[in-house]
């Protein structure tokens, strides 16, 4: 059982899906379906994701004139929108290592800086195992250029750091009576290409990796193993068993991603 024995976790049945390799709106739309199976009844999730073709993700809100559309499509880099807020990110298919965690609101605390504690537990766990000393930033650091989530103002609730710079985001939406937790944990830093993605700011690739940090600069662990070492945090933290996707809540994504997270609709719409 994990340290959660005894707490709101524990005696609940978890699914761990180990990395997958899906496009964008495919994983964004997994984690929707994820929500609505733990809110009718059914498993949690904890998972670990791969983006691939290498995608930006904007934020719910954000205003589609910042992004680069023509260098995103002469790149082969796939665009869709988050349910959840603050800037793009781009998901690098080698870069970066991604993760979800869905589970029934009222298992959760109602607080959201308890419950982004709570469900960061494992990614720190996984960061200790490969020997790097992360931890949220201790107070709040000036943005740098909003519109891009890693150059945001960082916030001691849900952003992670190693050695001073950003090394994981965390955002949380709810859905279905569910709670979808979301992250990126950067494994390398290409700061050339994720600002690439973007229009209208002058920020180069050296003040970026002043902002962000990957985990093949800190040690000399491999993607693979960095992986691994989320999957294992994950598994323990929630007690979880190895678990699949059903054939329908697959058809449902494949449904919901070609409705929503793949369409010109969504992914430029504007809030304003």
């Amino acid at each position: 059982m994990s340290d959660n024995d005894g707490g709101p976790l524990a005696d609940a049945e978890w699914r761990l899906i180990r990395e997958e390799a899906r496009d964008g709106p495919m994983q964004m739309a997994l984690d929707e379906v994820a929500a609505e199976t733990a809110a009718d009844g059914g498993p949690r999730t904890v998972r670990v994701y791969r983006w691939d073709p290498s995608t930006l993700s904007l934020g719910y809100g954000q205003d589609p004139d910042t992004v680069d559309w023509d260098r995103c499509a002469a790149e082969g880099v796939s665009v869709t929108r988050r349910q959840t807020g603050g800037g793009g990110i781009y998901h690098d298919v080698d870069g970066d290592v991604s993760y979800s965690i869905v589970a029934p609101k009222r298992e959760l605390p109602g607080d959201l800086l308890d419950a982004y504690h709570l469900l960061c537990e494992p990614i720190l766990a996984a960061f200790r195992a490969v020997g790097i000393d992360a931890d949220y930033v201790s107070e709040s650091v000036e943005a740098i250029w909003s519109p891009a989530c890693y150059l945001r103002e960082l916030h001691p609730a849900h952003d992670i750091v190693a050695e001073g710079r950003k090394i994981s985001g965390n955002a949380q939406y709810r859905q279905q009576d569910a709670v979808v937790q979301h992250g990126s944990l950067t494994y390398t830093v290409k700061a050339a290409e994720h600002l690439a993605t973007f229009a209208g700011h002058d920020v180069d690739p050296d003040r970026f990796r002043d902002r962000v940090v990957g985990v093949d600069e800190l040690t000399d662990v491999s993607r693979a193993e960095l992986v691994e070492a989320v999957e294992d945090a994950l598994a323990t933290w929630a007690d979880a068993a190895d678990g699949s996707w059903t054939d329908d809540e697959l058809a449902r994504a494949r449904e919901r991603a070609e409705e929503k997270y793949r369409s010109e609709g969504w992914i430029r719409r504007r809030t304003e």
